[in-house]
């Protein structure tokens, strides 16, 4: 019999950290951790990423996780908040490296297409789907929590297991997707 496997999710932010932590075992999902970390109580930047950095750290530590994978900052108007997510994102995927983790990133859009079959969905929709393919008794206040288990989950569905995927041609495509090809 094999280990489970264990995947922890990030959903990065300069306010709130969402987090889970997922593991599968055969077919089976289990979500072992589902909270967030709340860093608005913080007025420097700097301590903040301190903080996302230790916690990610101390997940890591807990729950030995093979994996990793992060929801990737969408693209907005204000220049100083994207760097400061991109900062907070990069500071995640550091403590996953420092502790040899794969670390994979996926956007908001094929997330919510990967939880609900739907990229436009709503935080809600994202949450409550989650709440039944995992049996969750209920959900937090907060859903920044979810999304960092709807990255996990994400990335347990995605085929590849190695973040968003790339093909350079036709024949990349049919050595990576074989399975889909009529013979």
């Amino acid at each position: 019999m094999s280990k489970p496997r264990i995947i922890l999710g990030v959903d990065p932010g300069t306010t709130i950290m969402g987090f889970g932590v997922l593991q599968i075992d055969g077919k089976k999902l289990t979500c072992l951790q589902l909270n967030e970390l709340k860093l608005s109580k913080y007025d420097n930047h700097y301590v903040r990423l301190g903080h996302i950095y230790a916690r990610t750290s101390e997940l890591i530590a807990t729950y030995s996780p093979d994996e990793m994978a992060l929801e990737a900052p969408f693209f907005g108007k204000n220049v100083q908040s994207m760097l400061k997510l991109g900062r907070a994102q990069g500071v995640a995927i550091a403590a996953g490296i420092a502790h040899d983790l794969a670390v994979s990133e996926y956007s908001p859009r094929k997330i919510k297409m990967a939880i609900t079959g739907n990229g436009n969905a709503s935080k809600e929709q994202v949450a409550k789907m989650l709440q039944q393919i995992l049996h969750l008794p209920e959900l937090p206040k907060n859903l920044d929590a979810t999304d960092g288990l709807a990255a996990a989950v994400c990335h347990y569905y995605n085929p590849s297991q190695g973040g968003e995927k790339n093909y350079s041609g036709w024949a990349s495509f049919v050595q990576k997707e074989a399975h889909r090809v009529k013979k």
